[in-house]
């Protein structure tokens, strides 16, 4: 579970910092200033064939340095120059100039020399100032400088970004590196996982003091591997490590290690490892490890030489690491039967933590740990929130405060209440509510569906309590009977299984009594009942014909990303037909019994079809008002179960 709060990376440890003035970039800069104040300055305007006649019959011309057909020379006074219309010339300056060019037509022959002479002009057939010469080894210098201030500026930018060298950009590590003195997160800032961080306080205290287990020859395990269901906390206890012991923690996505070209991943994480091995003590975190940790030889098509190549890369150093290196290793996954063996083993990951949903308590300190910065009202239960969010992780509950606020927000309320807890705690379970307009016809079906559901689980033993019944559409349904069980429990019984398989049979049976057909509605209740009575007859031994055995039918096999060419399945035809018979015996027997239910009281579902057809929606007191207590004599579950 991220923290949104936590503070922007810091630098690398021995990174140079950024000079503001490069004294190479400078000198470049001033180079190519006077590169271009020099060119403008050396070469002389050009000016027309006849304006230099009439300078010289105005004995204004000095002398003239002959260059081939063009003429270059100085005038006695200061002249405002035309240029040669015959020539692609810049515009002549505005300022008279002492100094010109021009270039002599073609039908012009040897006479106009007399005229020079003539006229006492100096002339001579070379040209001292090298003008063309001067002009291209002046461009040849301004290119020089150019391009050596471009490859110094893409040095400087490649070194800063990459840490230098031909493939430094590629395989330096991604790491991002948190220093110990910015904030940091803390066990104080987890609530709900005491078990957990009881374990994780041991790498706490060897970070802190590692000469005090070293001393006994104790060594600390190398690598801490967190296993747990999305949205529980995983990352945050890796950075509450990290901020108990006061060290740097570094993090990294495993498929951050993947890149295109084989041998790249690998190169990071030598980089990664050097890195967090030169900053010891430190926390070395990965997250979804998985990406890049999976069994080799694993997909369609054999391994993946990149990924597997990566993977061996960490097996080495992590066994490579010495028994007093201060290096943790923490890793996180939601899917650990996935990762290879050899990095589960003692010597690479020596523990492994299982991070699961909160319990009721923790549930409880989630809500007052998040609400902490939410101003809520004295009427809020916490109590009462955390019994109505079985099976809820970390990040289910802070998104559901937040969303009680943002509600009360829109409300232009001060404080958040107990009526914007309910309204998250629907938003998030059951979905938003949709516009959707239904026919009387389609809302009638619907009330007499969800009616269906709610009777059977307000009458039948073993079924969850009803919290609230609705035909607004939320979701992807256009009703929902959702159910609240009163504890929770890690373990379910087969009598509670036929009931819930009764209950989400029993919108469907309600149909067929009131209608006289089925609708397509049901498929989602279908869908899942048959699921579990599946599950009951192939996992669990739940059937009289098959006994204590399990069927596997390599269902699981593309989840695990293990080759599979063909579907394995361990039992015979004749099994699979058993198994087939025996699923839908029990799907009919629950039928039955829900079919039952209401036709023995027709009334009941009469009055909570039109109760929802008026209200749209019900909660536990109005259904009480409606068709009397429920009866039941065990309610208890792991999950939230809501039917459609």
């Amino acid at each position: 579970m991220d923290d949104p709060t936590l503070p922007p990376e810091s630098p690398e440890k021995g990174a140079r910092p950024r000079k503001s003035v490069n004294w190479i970039t400078l000198l470049l800069l001033l180079g190519a200033v006077l590169l271009v104040f020099f060119s403008a300055w050396g070469t002389p305007p050009i000016i027309s064939y006849s304006q230099l006649l009439d300078q010289i019959q105005n004995k204004n011309v000095s002398r003239v340095y002959l260059v081939g057909r063009r003429v270059e020379g100085v005038f006695k006074s200061p002249v405002v120059p035309t240029p040669d219309d015959s020539q692609t010339l810049t515009e002549a300056p505005k300022e008279p100039t002492v100094k010109f060019a021009c270039v002599l037509p073609q039908q012009v022959g040897e006479s106009w020399l007399e005229q020079l002479r003539t006229n006492g002009i100096e002339i001579r057939a070379e040209d001292p100032a090298s003008y063309d010469d001067i002009y291209f080894f002046v461009s040849l210098a301004g290119l020089v400088l150019l391009v050596t201030f471009a490859w110094n500026m893409m040095r400087r930018s490649r070194d800063q970004m990459f840490g230098g060298g031909m493939l430094g950009g590629v395989i330096k590590s991604p790491a991002r590196r948190y220093e110990a003195n910015e904030r940091q997160i803390t066990f104080n800032d987890i609530a709900g996982l005491e078990g957990v961080k009881k374990d994780l306080e041991e790498i706490v205290l060897y970070l802190k003091d590692a000469p005090r287990f070293q001393r006994l020859g104790a060594q600390v395990p190398k690598g801490v591997l967190l296993m747990g269901p999305p949205g529980t906390g995983k990352t945050l206890l890796a950075r509450a490590v990290a901020g108990e012991a006061g060290v740097p923690f570094f993090s990294i996505n495993g498929s951050e290690f993947i890149q295109l070209f084989v041998g790249v991943g690998a190169g990071r994480v030598r980089d990664m490892f050097k890195t967090a091995q030169d900053s010891a003590p430190a926390i070395l975190f990965i997250d979804e490890i998985d990406a890049v940790g999976r069994q080799r030889g694993a997909g369609l098509g054999g391994g993946h030489d990149e990924r597997e190549q990566t993977l061996n890369q960490i097996l080495s150093e992590m066994d490579g690491f010495s028994p007093t290196t201060t290096v943790i290793v923490l890793a996180a996954t939601n899917r650990p039967d996935v990762l290879d063996p050899a990095l589960l083993r003692p010597g690479r990951f020596d523990r492994h933590i299982t991070v699961d949903r909160p319990t009721l308590k923790g549930r409880k300190e989630l809500f007052e740990l998040h609400s902490k910065k939410v101003p809520v009202t004295e009427k809020v239960d916490f109590d009462k929130l955390a019994r109505a969010t079985v099976g809820l992780t970390g990040a289910d509950i802070r998104n559901l405060v937040n969303e009680a606020a943002l509600w009360a927000t829109r409300e232009n309320k001060d404080k958040v209440g107990p009526e914007d807890f309910e309204y998250a705690r629907d938003k998030v379970l059951m979905g938003s509510a949709r516009e959707d307009i239904l026919t009387p016809e389609e809302r009638k079906l619907v009330a007499y569906h969800e009616a269906g559901h709610a009777l059977v689980a307000w009458l039948l033993p073993f079924c969850e309590p009803v919290h609230k019944v609705t035909i607004i559409p939320r979701g992807r349904a256009l009703g929902v009977t959702q159910l609240v069980p009163e504890e929770d429990r890690f373990n379910i019984g087969q009598s509670q299984m036929l009931a819930t398989l009764a209950m989400s049979l029993a919108g469907r049976t309600a149909e067929k009594i009131t209608f006289d057909e089925f609708s397509a509605g049901a498929e989602n209740d279908l869908k899942r009942a048959t699921e579990l009575a599946r599950r009951m007859v192939t996992r669990w031994g739940m059937s009289e014909r098959l006994g204590p055995v399990a069927y596997s039918n390599g269902e699981e096999h593309p989840f695990l990303g293990r080759e599979m060419a063909h579907e394995h399945r361990a039992f015979s035809e004749m099994t699979a037909q058993i198994i087939d018979e025996e699923v839908a015996k029990i799907l009919h027997a629950a039928a039955d019994q829900a079919k039952k239910i209401l036709t023995e009281h027709p009334d009941k579902l009469v009055a909570l079809a039109d109760a929802l057809l008026d209200r749209e929606m019900l909660d536990t007191e109005e259904i009480t008002e409606i068709i009397g207590p429920p009866w039941r004599t065990l309610s208890r579950s792991t999950n939230h179960v809501a039917f459609s």
